[in-house]
């Protein structure tokens, strides 16, 4: 985030660190439940728009700017990729991000402490969205659905649709009866 860039202070993920600006050593807790923001996840898994998300943050002022280290809590539903029956799982996800005070170099995606406030927003959507499952499961050993009929194998998995002959060999099986 661009250090001139003003932050909404009507946000609730942005929060006042006035007792802690270029005061090296000084540290605040920040516990907090916050709505979770759209579009938090991918297309199979992710943070339904508006459900709390637990912040659990030490705030603490060093050198270079305000360090947050700490944990966010969230709800997680989805699909899970093999069978597609619903997924909803509690996670935590670790949370570390150095804000920058003004004037100081950083590298281009640095965030910064603008008015004596920070945005929590930008390092909560990476600890959650950079840890979500690629391909979210019901269970490790989920069966997935079965090929033919779209039968869910997790509740039958000796389902089957008895033996099969493969259409292309089906004019050959005359010739093994008389033979």
């Amino acid at each position: 985030m661009n250090e001139h860039q003003p932050l909404d202070l009507r946000s609730p993920w942005v929060v006042s660190i006035h007792d802690l600006v270029r005061r090296p050593g000084e540290m605040k807790e920040f516990h907090q439940e916050i709505p979770a923001p759209a579009d938090l996840g991918t297309e199979m898994i992710g943070v339904p728009d508006e459900s709390p998300i637990v912040v659990d943050l030490r705030l603490e002022s060093v050198s270079e700017g305000v360090l947050a280290t700490g944990t966010v809590s969230a709800q997680l539903v989805g699909q899970c990729s093999r069978c597609l029956t619903a997924v909803r799982e509690e996670r935590d996800f670790d949370l570390q991000e150095l804000y920058y005070y003004p004037g100081r170099d950083a590298e281009e995606d640095a965030l910064f402490v603008v008015d004596e406030h920070i945005d929590l927003d930008p390092p909560m959507r990476d600890a959650i969205v950079l840890e979500l499952p690629f391909t979210p499961l019901c269970r490790p050993d989920c069966l997935g659905l079965c090929p033919e009929c779209g039968f869910n194998l997790n509740d039958d998995p000796e389902h089957s649709h008895g033996e099969q002959t493969d259409p292309r060999w089906a004019s050959l099986q005359g010739f093994q009866a008389e033979g």
